[in-house]
This record gives C-alpha cells, structure tokens and sequence, in this order.
C-alpha cells in the first residue's frame, strides 16, 4: 500500500499540471495531506461519492499520462543508477574498471535524456 502511495505521490509531482484545478486539489488533500473523502467533501461542499470518483478519475488520468510520457520510470532508472555510481565511489579507491563501469552509467543516462 505505501508503495502505491509513493507512486501516485510521484505521478502527482510529475503531472499535476494536467489535472483540472478540483482534480488536483482534492488528489493533493487526500494523497498529500492525508485527508479522508469525509473530511475533503466537508471541505469542498461536495458529496463523499463526488470526491470518490474525482480521485479515482484523476488518478487514471495520472497512470495513462505516465504510460505515454514515462517520467517516473525514467525517474525511477536514473535513481537506480545513480546509487550504482554511489557505491562504485563509496568502495575507496577507484581502479579502471570502476573508471569505466561510472563512464558507461553516465553516458547512458545522458543517451537517454
């Protein structure tokens, strides 16, 4: 369950620009924020079922702009990698093989911007 949070969290950093305005709002209240869907209908006036299929809307919205664009699991790989250079760099001194193995990291992660 955290992970799925975690996920839309990130979805929400990377798209919430293509929310409508109520969309973005009550998927922040409820994903950032902590809301439940009581406390955002209270807020917004709306019934809970309104702020129920509003997120639910905004939130395959989120999963059908991420299979198109890709911005999280590109995210997600560049992080990946990083950590490698960071342990290859944490291991002390560097011979060539790690020289080459940080080369090849980075130029992948800069062929794939």
């Amino acid at each position: 369950m955290l992970a799925k949070v975690n996920r839309i969290n990130y979805l929400i950093d990377f798209y919430d620009q293509l929310l409508t305005k109520k969309q973005k709002s009550i998927v922040e209240m409820y994903y950032k924020e902590n809301f439940s869907l009581g406390e955002i209908a209270d807020q917004l006036n709306i019934s809970r079922q309104a702020v129920h299929d509003i997120l639910s809307r905004a939130i395959r919205a989120l999963e059908r702009w991420e299979a198109k664009l890709n911005l999280y699991e590109t995210f997600l790989q560049r992080k990946k990698e990083g950590r490698k250079i960071l342990d290859l760099l944490a291991n002390g001194a560097l011979n060539s093989q790690d020289i080459e193995k940080i080369k090849d990291i980075v130029q992948k992660v800069l062929m794939e911007s």
